[in-house]
């Protein structure tokens, strides 16, 4: 549970942040920015390390030093290296990476990170995602306040790849300590990379509540079901579209929305031949900004989110803020912390299918798992009574103070 005190920590601190991946575009990119324009916001003094393309943008106040590391340039001639198998953007795998490639992957950051740390001279570094960067960085600074932040797509890249392990779990384990989303992934975190319990903080996920609210909006008869996040296989899309075919309206009663980044091409020419052949209206949006995001959800009934892997979804508790019902799976640890952390949080969790390769469904077990999903998108539907979810307890301010408040015990 997140508590928030009626004091903030008054000395003003130097914190650099860094990322390997884009900041801004996912899950975990949004997490840093906010984090970021909260600390800004207090009071204290911020840089930015983070891996993009030479045409993306950067959204971070002028107060906040950037230091932009650029994949397909002469220093790193190859694409960003995604967290997940598949990105909403141009992307490669962990590992397809070969030693050349770790070589120029660490000089560059090496060497932009050194002139942060000169620049900046921080209190404390933050690295997102409790793998190969984080590593070294607790390598190259080994007398600095490091913490690292878990998001679980992290946690599945090491369980998936041989990349440097050993090291790599060594190196985990000697970060001062470790932000994780719940209480089933700080037990992970603690087995994987051997750490003490007390180093291990449970502090969860916010949203931005200037953005995501319940705006008075007219609603059509028709019932709109959405989705919002990669549109892939491992989002559970396919799942998805299975699932709908199984509801028991009319044509002219229902209509899906899909909202997000695609994986493969080869892959989304799959989905949308699925989705052509469907009896509702699906509509590919394509990625949307959080205004147009929070608007969407506030004209839906129902947001699903049928994915087979997740740390703690925060578009859940953007869709619920703007009104939607929710359906998701039952993903590890996401239950009991939004029983904890959400009053009148009415989820309906959907049992997974057994997993194989840790984010792999057993094809077999599908057809059980859409007739499941089909059942609770329904009953959602199809209530009347509407849902007044507390999630005061869940805001980006309440969240960066808890943070800060580790930092500065």
């Amino acid at each position: 549970m997140v508590v928030v005190k009626d004091t903030v920590p008054t000395k003003e601190m130097k914190i650099l942040n860094i990322t390997a991946q884009k900041p801004h575009s996912t899950g975990s990119g949004t997490y840093l920015t906010e984090l970021v324009q909260n600390w800004n916001a207090q009071g204290h003094e911020q840089a930015v390390i983070a891996g993009i393309y030479e045409d993306d943008r950067l959204y971070f106040s002028k107060e906040v030093k950037v230091y932009p590391v650029y994949y397909k340039s002469k220093e790193l001639p190859f694409a960003i290296f995604g967290m997940s198998d598949e990105m909403p953007y141009e992307s490669m795998k962990y590992s397809n990476m070969d030693e050349k490639v770790l070589e120029k992957f660490s000089q560059t950051f090496r060497e932009k990170i050194a002139l942060a740390m000169q620049e900046v001279n921080p209190d404390m570094i933050v690295c997102h995602h409790l793998y190969l960067l984080t590593a070294l960085v607790r390598e190259w600074y080994p007398d600095k306040k490091i913490y690292g932040i878990c998001h679980g797509s992290d946690l599945r890249q090491f369980l998936k790849n041989t990349l440097k392990r050993e090291w790599i779990r060594e190196k985990i384990g000697q970060l001062n300590g470790v932000i994780v989303l719940h209480e089933k992934q700080k037990q992970l975190v603690q087995e994987m990379f051997s750490m003490q319990q007390d180093k291990i903080h449970i502090v969860g996920v916010g949203y931005n509540q200037s953005v995501f609210w319940k705006r008075k909006v007219e609603k059509t008869n028709t019932k709109q079901i959405v989705f919002a996040g990669k549109v892939t296989e491992k989002k559970g899309i396919f799942s998805l579209l299975h699932a709908v075919e199984k509801l028991p309206y009319k044509e002219n009663e229902l209509t899906i929305k899909i909202a997000g980044g695609i994986g493969t091409e080869k892959e989304f020419r799959k989905i949308r031949w699925l989705a052509e052949k469907c009896r509702y209206p699906i509509t590919f949006l394509g990625g949307l900004n959080q205004e147009e995001l929070a608007k969407l959800f506030c004209k839906s009934h129902v947001f699903v989110l049928p994915s087979f892997y997740e740390g703690l979804p925060l578009v859940v508790l953007e869709a619920m803020a703007c009104g939607c019902k929710i359906v998701c799976s039952d993903l590890l640890g996401v239950k009991q912390w939004i029983s904890e952390n959400v009053q009148g949080g009415e989820v309906a969790f959907i049992t997974l299918p057994s997993m194989q390769n840790t984010d792999e469904p057993v094809g077999e077990e599908l057809p059980q798992f859409e007739s499941r999903l089909a059942e609770g998108i329904y009953k959602k539907l199809e209530q009347s009574s509407e849902e007044k979810p507390d999630l005061s307890k869940v805001s980006w301010e309440g969240i960066s103070l808890r943070i800060l408040e580790l930092f500065a015990e």
